[in-house]
């Protein structure tokens, strides 16, 4: 657990407030923006904690620590000092946004992509990415954009809120955007919404339908059931009920050629008189 619990309880009204690292968090950032008139309700309790690792995003009665967040391996945990947060969804003095900070909790969790507190991504809006970054420090470094022709440019990101860092780029053209901070990657492909592959993405033998006439062939559909395959000759029919030709071209070619010895022979020679000998020698017996 990232917290120790100093077996105190203290029973008196608290009102939760957001530390300033959870004003930087995406779990807690923008969950005073949801408090009613006011402000939101108090709880009734909580657990004294001693913090040891990870992150204190909410504190209570006396600047104790109300919720913490921290890493272990490849696993997340969450400790919440109180058993009242219920008291926000029947709101009490108002209540306060319990759904939203315990859906938040989950898909954190859950390693929601979104609520990392340190990611990087880019969303295409028209012909241009927004490329963005989270953080819980002060500052960050320029992102590296790679273009899909290869070139590589430096952007500099502007904090728009606590945490969340944005910047806009105009693309140069339809293709795979690489970007890079660090030890964080994205990849985005920018393009317009509807490419020529899926302009018209029904089965349909009508733009085919002149060559395969050409050809003498036919159209089969796997749901009619899988067709034979038969050898026939160029120039002759191709499809049939229930079949369909195939034409042999010999359209092959040997662009390289080596030859190995499986075994040495000096080996091969031993084996040899090997098994001679253990024939003899069985033959020999009867």
């Amino acid at each position: 657990l990232p917290g120790r619990s100093t077996g105190q309880v203290a029973e008196r009204a608290l009102r939760p407030e957001v530390t300033d690292t959870g004003r930087r968090h995406p779990v807690t950032r923008g969950l005073e923006d949801a408090a009613p008139p006011g402000d939101w309700g108090r709880w009734l309790r909580q657990v004294g904690v001693v913090p040891v690792a990870g992150e204190v995003l909410m504190q209570g009665a006396g600047g104790a620590p109300l919720l913490l967040l921290d890493r272990i391996g490849a696993g997340r945990v969450a400790l919440l000092a109180s058993d009242h947060a219920w008291l926000w969804s029947r709101g009490f003095e108002g209540g306060g946004p319990q759904a939203e900070l315990l859906r938040r909790l989950a898909h954190w969790l859950m390693g929601e992509p979104e609520l990392e507190e340190e990611a990087l991504w880019a969303e295409v809006q028209g012909g241009a990415l927004r490329i963005v970054r989270q953080s819980l420090g002060a500052e960050v470094p320029e992102v590296a954009v790679t273009l899909p022709d290869g070139t590589r440019e430096s952007v500099a990101l502007e904090e728009v809120r606590p945490g969340r860092f944005e910047a806009a780029f105009a693309g140069r053209g339809m293709g795979l955007y690489r970007l890079r901070q660090g030890a964080l990657e994205a990849v985005v492909a920018l393009g317009p919404p509807a490419p020529r592959e899926f302009a018209a993405p029904l089965a349909s033998p009508a733009r085919l339908a002149p060559a395969v006439k050409a050809s003498r062939g036919g159209v089969k559909r796997l749901e009619d059931g899988t067709p034979t395959l038969r050898m026939v000759r160029a120039g002759r029919p191709a499809a049939g009920r229930g079949w369909i030709g195939l034409t042999p071209r010999a359209g092959f070619a040997t662009t390289s050629l080596r030859r190995a010895a499986l075994l040495p022979g000096w080996l091969g020679l031993a084996l040899a008189a090997g098994l001679m000998l253990w024939g003899w020698l069985r033959e020999g017996r009867r």
